[in-house]
């Protein structure tokens, strides 16, 4: 059976229940053709899809109830129960209680994807600081998923089809970006990107531009030597290494002058550098996805959205576009370890033979 005749499973989080989380899981599968793509399996309760399907007034959502994994639907959504108390929802006001069955949704996922009963990870966003807890001490998902699956690092990839972002330092305050700046962390941030783009973009020898620190990029060392000192030599050792890539480049003169296009990634220093020209640029269509992981895992590029929740104005695309995301990048794997394994299907895709 071919890549394009195999329906991947796709496992879903259900996210902070009080934000649009579910909101935007029902609008995504209330279209009947979604379902020829690929299997979604969404962990969680089906009481509180079925809370907000009458609250928003949803009615081409349907789903079914699962108690294992061999009993699969494949023509609606899938719900597999991990919890099964009743619980008040409150649209908007995140609480200690709805972030402990986001928490449920999330463990109950990696489980079901570390045992293979799903191919792929989406999750719906977390509100995180009432996820915080003793058996959540992380900053996010990422560092929860990089303990759970035993990775030492990561990189923090936002990709659409005209762009494609990472980052050096993910969630740090401005006053700590400088000092999280090394040579060795932008050299390694470096090599996860140049390996994701080989392995789950399959890109051939791509190109990847570096941000300055600093406004103009240092401007030669008046403004900051950054650039001179940390940046310019983590380039150019990974130029060394066999990695195509050029800067600093100055972060503003860089995108308005649409130098994103020349390149098939960015690697920004901090936070705020890389998402603000990503999510003007990729609108809705950006996904977050989180390189270096032994699993795939993707996820929208916003966040909870407690401020329209409950009131039926959420934008699904993103997350759709999170799952056909992970979805290609699976699949992408696979044809890459086979390209590894013979070079004559290496061959055949480059040339576009069929195999």
């Amino acid at each position: 059976m071919s890549l394009q005749e195999q329906k991947r499973k796709v496992g879903i989080t259900l996210g902070d229940v009080s934000g649009i989380g579910p909101e935007i899981i029902m609008k995504t599968f209330s279209e009947e053709l979604i379902y020829k793509h690929f299997t979604p399996i969404v962990f969680g309760n089906p009481r509180v899809l079925s809370y907000y399907k009458k609250m928003l007034d949803i009615e081409k959502f349907q789903y079914t109830t699962i108690k294992n994994f061999n009993n699969l639907s494949h023509n609606t959504l899938n719900i597999f129960p991990v919890w099964e108390e009743e619980f008040q929802i409150t649209p908007g006001n995140p609480s200690e209680t709805s972030g402990t069955y986001a928490l449920k949704s999330l463990e109950a996922a990696c489980e079901a994807l570390k045992n293979k009963h799903i191919d792929v990870l989406v999750t719906a966003p977390i509100n995180k600081n009432v996820i915080h807890s003793d058996k959540f001490p992380f900053a996010g998902h990422t560092e929860y998923l990089m303990q759970y699956f035993e990775a030492k690092e990561n990189l923090m990839f936002m990709v659409a089809e005209d762009i494609r972002v990472g980052l050096v330092t993910n969630h740090s305050a401005i006053k700590e970006v400088a000092n999280g700046i090394t040579k060795e962390k932008i050299l390694r941030k470096l090599q996860l990107m140049n390996a994701s783009l080989c392995e789950d973009f399959g890109i051939d020898k791509p190109r990847i531009a570096v941000l300055g620190l600093n406004p103009h990029a240092g401007d030669g060392g008046v403004i900051g030597k950054e650039e001179q000192t940390i940046i310019l030599p983590a380039v150019q050792e990974a130029k060394n290494n066999g990695i195509m890539a050029f800067g600093p480049y100055p972060a503003d003169g860089f995108f308005a002058s649409s130098q994103h296009h020349k390149f098939d990634a960015v690697l920004a220093m901090y936070h705020d550098q890389g998402l603000i020209p990503f999510k003007y640029i990729a609108a809705e269509d950006g996904t977050n996805f989180t390189a270096g992981l032994p699993i795939v895992r993707t996820s929208p590029d916003h966040g909870t959205a407690e401020d329209i929740a409950g009131k039926g104005i959420a934008d699904e695309t993103s997350f759709r576009k999170a799952i056909y995301t992970a979805i290609d990048i699976y699949n992408q794997r696979i044809r890459y370890a086979e390209m590894r394994e013979n070079p004559l299907v290496k061959r055949a895709v480059l040339h576009d033979e069929r195999i």
